[in-house]
């Protein structure tokens, strides 16, 4: 899968709007526009890494959720 598919498609996931998503992540909004277009490539780690944010901050949720149920 190429790396603009990989962005997009973790994008549409979170089901942010590409402004919202490069806020939360952290990159410019023109950079992940750029990289959904495949007019710039991430260097291949991004994707992993907005990956791995992503899982930790579901797992995280998922904690705090089971937390105050327990509460």
């Amino acid at each position: 899968m190429e790396s603009a598919d990989k962005i997009r498609r973790l994008r549409e996931q979170t089901g942010m709007t590409r402004k919202d998503f490069s806020i939360h992540i952290g990159i410019p909004l023109r950079t992940i526009e750029d990289w959904e277009a495949g007019r710039r490539r991430p260097p291949e780690y991004i994707p992993r890494l907005i990956d791995y944010q992503l899982k930790y901050e579901e797992l995280i949720g998922k904690m705090k959720k089971e937390e105050q149920d327990v509460d």
